[in-house]
């Protein structure tokens, strides 16, 4: 039995964060710790001078403005959730370091909540995954690698690209556009974009990656022109898939395994809700070197400020 002296240890493993995340004190300790390092402030006015209200497990703002108690939900993806922090914070773990994602029917299952509410705490913990693009890919002496998939085609998937052709007119006939850059040692980002023509691909290039930088793609013929740029070379799938340095394996390796997400798990994904998918997996893919799954679910947790979803958006 714990001590009020003693700090438990912070959970390396699922059954570890399942024990742990259990005592409300550990949950109120480990998001504190990361949404205010620095000590607890009122997220309506920044105020240092705050007061724990133990008996209502809430906080009271020291200044007088309307909504001065707040949770730890407070601003957050959590925010007007009735579903405990133990739940939440083991489904983010499981988000977050499943390799192939986790359905809104295993959290139903795993966690005793309904489907809908799984598939909403889904969507909720994917919005936090969303890194937000900071600088530009590449640089001198750095390689770039560009390409665009499609989602759909097969027979269960057909009516997720029809249908977003329907509301946004993005996608071919029977399948959604997709596009990733990827550098090569470093991150992945990736967009759905409305088709694979020149003028979709080649803003997203100079969009996303530094001029100079050492460019790879296919021989699609929407990424002529980009040689005054960048050093572009182009790997012809129909002859072959690497020649020394230039190919695209680590995309085809990351459409691998983002669309044995989509066909494996999810299963059926609605158009519309395409990119916090392609969010998840880019967030999985960008930190499965150098992180443990405490880390992953660390660096998620300092992400959920600010981002709030509602179940209408």
């Amino acid at each position: 039995m714990k001590t009020s002296n003693e700090m438990p240890k912070e959970p390396t493993t699922l059954q570890e964060a399942v024990l742990y995340f259990a005592d409300p004190d550990n949950c109120r300790a480990y998001l504190v710790a990361r949404r205010w390092p620095n000590g607890v402030t009122c997220p309506r006015c920044g105020n240092q001078h705050v007061v724990f209200l133990a008996n209502q497990n809430r906080w009271q703002c020291g200044k007088r403005h309307p909504q001065r108690q707040f949770t730890l939900k407070t601003g957050t993806i959590f925010e007007d959730s009735p579903i405990g922090l133990d739940k939440w914070l083991t489904a983010m773990w499981l988000v977050v370091n499943c390799k192939n994602g986790i359905s809104s029917y295993e959290i139903h299952r795993a966690l005793g909540v309904t489907q809908k509410s799984g598939w909403f705490m889904d969507h909720r913990i994917r919005c936090a995954l969303n890194m937000a693009a900071t600088g530009k890919l590449g640089g001198l002496g750095k390689s770039i690698e560009a390409d665009e998939s499609f989602i759909g085609g097969k027979a269960r998937n057909m009516h997720v690209a029809k249908r977003l052709r329907r509301i946004t007119g993005t996608g071919g006939k029977d399948k959604v556009a997709v596009m990733g850059i990827l550098e090569r040692g470093g991150k992945v980002r990736t967009v759905v974009v409305p088709n694979r023509r020149k003028q979709a691909l080649q803003t997203e290039i100079r969009k996303h990656v530094e001029a100079g930088s050492a460019l790879y793609t296919d021989a699609l013929l929407s990424y002529d022109g980009l040689e005054g740029e960048f050093a572009h070379q182009v790997i012809d799938h129909a002859v072959k898939y690497v020649d020394g340095q230039v190919h695209t394996n680590g995309l085809e390796n990351f459409w691998s395994l983002f669309k044995r997400g989509i066909n494996g798990t999810y299963v059926s994904v609605e158009p519309f809700h395409l990119f916090r998918y392609l969010d998840e997996e880019a967030f999985r893919y960008n930190t499965a070197k150098g992180m443990t799954d405490a880390e992953r679910l660390n660096l998620a947790v300092c992400q959920i400020v600010g981002k709030r979803l509602t179940f209408d958006q």
